[in-house]
């Protein structure tokens, strides 16, 4: 009996020390959960910083033709008609709007979503799209959006746009890293079983390691230069964790194919 009675003893401290190392565990696993967040975070802001810079850049050129056009006609003919100096202020009033939107889009991007909310998803693409298209744009990579069915889903929308983000900059990153001739992204919206289903599939040549969900593993950067190797990483988890849908990658005929889908609201 003395003897039953200190076996149950020992099995009872071993479970208590078990259940402790499991405690230690978890609460580790959600610290390195909570690091790798906000390391995405900074590399997210490091890489707005210079969408930012790419798309104020047109504008402030076309700011600065406006000033010297009105400047050459004062020192060539010496006066300006008022009609002249309206189209000028009319001009600039639509530059600097446009500007103004730029910071509300880069402020919404990075404020916290409070709670799930439900939205149509060309919204949070426009949204997205929006900041990064300077971007494309500077390295003459088209993109095509074919719009085929837009749902309506329910959960975080700015993490939503964070995922576009990412793979979008992903994309962009192979296409001038390649140095593809004709670089083309194609965003396709579609629906199918009940799920919205997005398709980013760019013409990079694909991705080329197996297994290829290995592009999910955090801190991954194989050929990407200056990487951090934690986007697409937390992109997953944002859509599979948070949005209880699936992000995965196939290579296509061309290039890589990142397919994104998540429920659809169950009252649309």
């Amino acid at each position: 009996m003395k003897k039953l009675e200190e076996e149950n003893l020992k099995l009872k401290n071993e479970i208590e020390e078990l259940k402790n190392k499991i405690s230690i565990e978890i609460e580790r696993n959600r610290r390195n959960d909570k690091m790798l967040f906000q390391q995405s975070r900074m590399a997210s802001m490091g890489e707005m910083i210079g969408n930012i810079a790419h798309q104020w850049r047109q504008p402030l050129m076309e700011l600065s033709s406006i000033t010297m056009e009105l400047q050459a006609k004062l020192e060539i003919f010496g006066k300006i008609s008022n009609q002249e100096i309206l189209e000028a202020i009319n001009k600039s009033n639509d530059i600097t709007k446009y500007m103004s939107q730029t910071i509300d889009d880069f402020r919404n991007f990075f404020a916290k979503d409070k709670k799930r909310v439900q939205f149509k998803i060309t919204e949070q693409i426009s949204s997205a799209i929006n900041i990064i298209n300077s971007s494309l744009k500077q390295h003459n990579i088209k993109l095509e959006i074919i719009v085929m069915k837009n749902s309506f889903i329910t959960g975080f929308k700015n993490e939503y746009s964070q995922v576009i983000i990412n793979i979008l900059s992903n994309a962009k990153d192979e296409l001038v890293n390649r140095d593809i001739k004709e670089p083309k992204i194609t965003l396709r919206i579609a629906e199918k079983d009940n799920n919205s289903v997005v398709e980013i599939e760019d013409n990079a040549g694909g991705v080329g390691i197996e297994p290829i969900q290995k592009i999910f593993e955090p801190f991954y950067t194989k050929n990407k230069v200056n990487g951090t190797g934690v986007g697409l990483f937390m992109s997953k988890l944002i859509i599979e964790n948070n949005m209880n849908g699936r992000l995965f990658v196939k290579n296509g005929e061309k290039g890589a194919k990142f397919i994104i889908v998540v429920p659809k609201s169950l009252d649309n």
